[in-house]
């Protein structure tokens, strides 16, 4: 007696749909091919070598279009300050009762990376005592860790170059 299996539909053996795959396009292998001698770059110019791309943003020498519209505002790339914010509910979840939490806890829960400039925000409950040694701390975070009796230690900010020059 014969058995026959039956092989149930997968992600493993599914069919592609027709008109889902194409065949690679060939180029330089002879006129016949429809892509040779020049491969589809066209005669001259530029952009017929391998190396003939320009950087983003050039127009052939004409100004660019971001040296043309004038610039506006103040732009503080280089001394602005970022900070990860963590919400009091994530750290209630989180930590135990009478907890220390610091930057390596943090990045031992997942609520932080090693690089991270911390900014505790009072988002959520905190149902008990907690002490926390962050960078930075809203008032309202501020309040409901004191109010458990819990303690709020900052970190020393790094300083600037303005201040170290002053020095």
């Amino acid at each position: 007696m014969a058995t026959t299996t039956v092989e149930t539909t997968g992600l493993h053996n599914l069919p592609a749909p027709n008109g889902a795959r194409h065949k690679k396009k060939r180029l330089g292998r002879g006129r016949a091919s429809g892509h040779g001698k020049t491969s589809g770059r066209g005669h001259k110019g530029q952009k017929k070598t391998k190396s003939g791309q320009v950087r983003p943003g050039f127009e052939g020498g004409q100004l660019p279009l971001s040296r043309r519209l004038p610039k506006r505002g103040f732009k503080n790339f280089d001394f602005r300050v970022d900070y990860s914010p963590v919400n009091l509910g994530r750290l209630a979840e989180r930590f135990p009762a009478g907890s220390m939490i610091d930057l390596e806890a943090l990045v031992g829960a997942g609520l932080a990376r090693t690089t991270d400039r911390i900014k505790v925000l009072g988002t959520g409950d905190l149902p008990h005592k907690l002490s926390v040694k962050v960078h930075a701390i809203s008032a309202g975070a501020r309040e409901k860790i004191e109010a458990k009796g819990g303690t709020v230690e900052l970190l020393p900010k790094k300083k600037t170059v303005s201040e170290k020059n002053a020095e």
